[in-house]
């Protein structure tokens, strides 16, 4: 089980700041969010990679059976893309390098925009 952190919003104040696992192991990634049967709206994962990367932070949505509101952020903990996934879709790329990948409820769908930067603070 990831231990969980907040992801702040640097830009402006949310009110409740996303609460996730922070996930860095190559099996936390692996396996994310499938096979769940559903996402809490106060639920969700942070993705690590140990570099900025296109391709290491592209993520499928296979065995995942609800959408997700998914935010890319590179290592100066800047957004730099955000997509609605899909369920089952094959495949989402940022289109920017980033080292980090947050996946949450699409009811945080507002609470972070390209360009924001963030905080990550232990829960």
């Amino acid at each position: 089980m990831p231990h969980p952190i907040y992801i702040a919003n640097l830009s402006r104040i949310l009110e409740k700041p996303a609460r996730v696992g922070y996930c860095d192991s190559f099996t936390c990634r692996l396996r994310g969010l499938m096979f769940r049967p559903r996402l809490d709206p106060d639920d969700g994962l942070l993705l690590v990679e140990k570099r900025d990367s296109r391709l290491d932070t592209s993520i499928h949505m296979f065995f995942v059976p609800f959408d997700l509101a998914v935010f890319w952020i590179n290592s100066e903990m800047t957004i730099v893309d955000k997509v609605i996934a899909k369920s089952w879709k094959p495949a989402y790329f940022p289109k920017a390098d980033a080292m980090y990948t947050l996946e949450v409820h699409p009811s945080r769908w507002a609470d972070y925009e390209i360009g924001d930067r963030v905080e990550f603070k232990n829960a």
